[in-house]
């Protein structure tokens, strides 16, 4: 057998590609690959990845094919004539993010083959799927029409098509592979055939679905040899047909779990008590007719010796625990998802160590992110830098605006095209340190919906900090509002509390005020904020002092107040000093003051209160007439995915 399988892969055209390494088909395929030949390059989305460890390294390229760039790079870099194509998701019950779904299996397949369509390859081998049967899957042969009953079934379905039409209409050397219920080592621990393996080692059943659900199970080594005898057997009669890659054997769960019932010497009886999925149907196996036929491949392990060979596997394990903690179902946290919002001005060096640091922090939180780089018409090359991170990650996305409005607007550009349960904003000059997200999380998590950073010591010069200091103590003073003192944009606020701050139509935002000024549950996370990384800070003293206005009039009447209290007081003074000076005329008049000295004092002292009170009037008249124009609060010139700088003309709309 060894003997055959080494003939059969040194056969194989190089060099070879196997598309979504770090999957479970693709770790077993490569590792198969890589025994007998070392032209064979596996790609993995993220590192490290569990199921690849003690692969070379140079075998191993980081590509995230969901940047639709990063296709043709992979090939430019790699150069294969054999592609095998496993990357997937949705195909188990917890993967249901139906976007996710079709720009994996959808978008990947349909960006691979354009590239491939104008390069010379000799096979490409697509891993499908039975479920592209849906409800019709009683031992279907491949010309059977299709009957999807989910998302993952409908995506699969999709590509089966695409590849059909690329063979027969384009030419391009390629199949579809429709793998039924594969199983064996380093699949997720998750599955069933895992958790069945992992309880009889401990003498015990997990729990299983209705007896009568069946299956048909295929040992991973038989499914990668079928990726082997298909780019080996590939004709051109065939291009872009499926097969089907099953045993032809029908297993219940009840006859699987009365199986390991033998096999492993469990004590006890089986129960069938897990609920049923919406796709699982009471005959689910295949026909491989065609398959042996022309692909001359048929299932050789039978479902005890699988069984019993994934036992080994799982058996001599030096660590079963990580093994069983590595499930995808136990991945990122979506519940408790964040977008990171930062406000770029001049941060060009800047902008890769916020995003090292922030992968970093939601990686070790274990959560679903997404990290949104707001260009606020930056004179360096922060767009650029964008750019480059966003075509090797797809969870970075770019704003660019039209000119520079500010980092308040830069924040509510940001704000609005954020899809997470929660948004973080962060200074792009790494002064609001992303580690402290990690103590944000964890207040969210305990109920807060807003966690916002309290600087309890500013690494910068003393009048600085006193002049902080001032601020906040004279808008305590006259605000009407209560806000946390030295507590600056940098937080998290929860989606339900983004929402509502989207609501505040005024121009000239203030978003410390308007987030204390929304309400909800918030809470502080002390921390030190140090100087920036690199180069000068963009603000001096004439910018805070305009900060310091925008606050106080954005939040306070106090200014106003003063001045109609004053306005009384001088009135009062003034009646008391004209029924003064009258009596004084009629009874003293020698002692009536004589000159121009007291006229020109008392009149200079009536002309500055007047001249400061229209100047207060004024600011308030100022915003105003800032407001009534209704001006948009940004206009956002381009929008950064995927490696592409995409104009954002009809985003604008969103911006008024």
């Amino acid at each position: 057998m060894n003997a055959d399988l080494k003939l059969k892969i040194t056969a194989l055209q190089g060099p070879i590609l196997v598309l979504g390494a770090s999957g479970f088909v693709g770790a077993n395929l490569l590792r198969m690959l890589l025994q007998y030949r070392n032209d064979v390059f596996g790609t993995a989305s993220r590192l490290p990845a569990w199921r690849l460890e003690g692969v070379p390294e140079e075998n191993i390229v980081l590509a995230d094919l969901l940047v639709p760039s990063n296709v043709g790079v992979l090939l430019d870099q790699t150069r294969p004539l054999t592609i095998f194509d496993c990357v997937s998701y949705g195909a188990y019950s917890f993967q249901n993010e139906a976007d996710l779904i079709y720009r994996t299996n959808v978008g990947v397949a349909v960006n691979l083959l354009e590239e491939l369509s104008h390069r010379g390859v000799h096979a490409y081998i697509h891993a499908g799927s039975s479920s592209e049967y849906g409800n019709l899957a009683e031992g279907p042969a491949e010309d059977a029409p299709m009957a999807p009953n989910s998302h993952y079934s409908v995506s699969k379905c999709a590509v089966a098509n695409l590849i059909l039409y690329k063979g027969k209409v384009g030419r391009l050397p390629c199949l579809n592979l429709r793998l039924y219920s594969i199983y064996g080592p380093y699949e997720d621990p998750a599955r069933l055939i895992p958790t069945l393996i992992s309880k009889a080692t401990e003498g015990t059943f997990p729990p299983f679905v209705n007896p009568n659900i069946s299956r048909d199970f295929v040992y991973v080594d038989d499914a990668c040899e079928a990726f082997i005898d298909a780019a080996l057997h590939l004709a051109p009669d065939f291009y872009g047909e499926s097969f089907n890659v099953g045993s032809g054997r029908c297993t219940t769960i009840g006859a699987l779990a009365n199986l390991s019932k033998q096999l492993f010497a469990i004590p006890g009886e089986p129960q069938f008590t897990m609920p049923q999925r919406d796709w699982d149907v009471a005959d689910w196996y295949a026909n491989p007719e065609k398959t042996v036929r022309v692909l001359h491949w048929t299932a050789r392990i039978p479902i005890e010796d699988g069984l019993q060979k994934m036992r080994d596997w799982y058996v001599g394990l030096q660590d079963r625990q990580a093994y069983l903690s590595s499930s995808k179902q136990d991945g990122l946290d979506r519940r408790y998802s964040v977008t990171a919002v930062i406000a770029c001005y001049k941060d060009g060096q800047a902008i890769p160590y916020m995003y090292r640091r922030l992968t970093d922090t939601f990686l070790k939180i274990g959560i679903d992110y997404e990290i949104i780089f707001v260009n606020d018409c930056s004179p360096d090359n922060s767009e650029e830098v964008i750019r480059e991170i966003s075509r090797q990650d797809h969870r970075v996305i770019g704003i660019s605006h039209s000119r520079n409005f500010g980092s308040q607007a830069a924040f509510r550009s940001g704000m609005e095209l954020a899809t997470k349960n929660a948004c973080v904003l962060l200074d792009g000059d790494l002064q609001d340190p992303p580690e402290l997200i990690e103590q944000f999380v964890e207040k969210w998590r305990a109920g807060s919906e807003v966690v916002y950073g309290r600087r309890v010591k500013r690494e910068a010069s003393w009048y600085m900090r006193f002049a902080y200091k001032a601020f906040y103590q004279v808008f305590d003073a006259f605000s009407y509002l209560h806000i946390p003192r030295d507590a600056g944009d940098f937080s998290l606020i929860d989606k339900r509390v983004v929402r509502c701050m989207l609501q505040f139509p005024e121009r000239d935002l203030f978003l410390r005020g308007v987030r204390a000024f929304s309400g909800f549950r918030q809470t502080g996370v002390d921390y030190v904020r140090p100087e920036r990384m690199f180069g000068r800070s963009t603000n001096n003293f004439l910018k805070n002092i305009g900060w310091a206005k925008k606050g106080i009039l954005s939040f306070s009447n106090t200014p106003l107040n003063v001045l109609s209290a004053f306005s009384v007081l001088i009135f009062l003074v003034v009646s008391c000093l004209i029924v003064l000076q009258i009596a004084s005329r009629l009874l003293f008049p020698e002692m009536v003051p004589k000159g121009v000295t007291t006229i020109l004092l008392i009149q200079l002292f009536f002309g500055a209160s007047t001249l400061l009170s229209i100047s207060l009037v004024g600011e308030y008249i100022a915003k105003i007439f800032e407001e009534v124009k209704q001006r948009p609060h940004f206009l956002r010139r381009s929008i950064v995915r995927d490696g592409e700088v995409r104009d954002a003309t009809e985003q604008n709309q969103g911006a008024k």
